[in-house]
């Protein structure tokens, strides 16, 4: 699978050596992400909405409701800049100046196109809810069609899109190395705590394993 080929709008400017156009680590972060951030400019504002979101092949999904004023800047073929962030720790220097994250994120740019086909909008809801919670399809109730005329799917290709990574330990400047200032990375990862069941639930409904393997990691 080929990578991605920069763009203007893509190309990694500041710290180059960053960048990365890799179709498949490119993935990889989109699949462990939770949440997405839409850009957008709406009658002339600029908007930006946090929402989440699902990937198949090379598609990003995302739906609400079509009475959205993002949904409906969007499905009129509006640009559009979504952004997804992993933070993977605190960088802690000796020096306030060289204090950092790691970090994984991806930006694309495009236009997304109103899914209109049933059965293709409610394919993109499975991806959607895999996403979130891999195994969760099979075991709900499917939308109904009142509810899939009620949901706006939108369909934004992978075409125009980076990463940036940035990993490792602080980097100070040379003569700060001699602080007695305690310096390093404090990782940080998204941790589930235990399910709690919703309290109308039968108590012999046992926790799904999915549910209590969960975790966000990916490949």
């Amino acid at each position: 699978m080929a990578d991605f080929t920069p763009t203007e709008r893509t190309q990694v400017h500041r710290l180059p050596k960053r960048g990365v156009y890799d179709r498949e680590a490119v993935y990889r972060i989109l699949d462990e992400g939770l949440v997405c951030h839409i850009g957008f400019v709406a009658e002339g504002q600029p908007v930006v909405i946090p929402t989440g979101y699902g990937r198949k092949d090379e598609t990003l999904y995302v739906h609400g409701s079509p009475a959205s004023r993002m949904f409906r800047a969007l499905g009129k073929g509006a640009d559009v800049c979504v952004t997804v962030t992993l933070v993977d720790g605190l960088v802690l220097a000796r020096s306030a100046f060289h204090h950092s994250m790691n970090y994984r994120s991806v930006v694309i740019f495009g236009k997304a196109t109103v899914v209109e086909d049933a059965a293709a909008k409610r394919e993109a809801l499975r991806v959607f809810t895999e996403h979130v919670a891999p195994g969760r399809w099979q075991e709900v109730r499917q939308p109904s069609e009142k509810e899939l005329n009620a949901t706006t799917v939108l369909a934004l290709p992978l075409e125009e899109v980076s990463a940036k990574v940035r990993t490792g330990p602080p980097i100070d400047d040379e003569e700060d190395y001699a602080l007695r200032v305690w310096a390093g990375v404090l990782p940080l990862d998204l941790t589930p705590d235990t399910a709690l069941p919703d309290d109308r639930l039968p108590k012999e409904i046992a926790v799904p394993e999915y549910v209590r393997r969960y975790t966000r990691k990916r490949g």
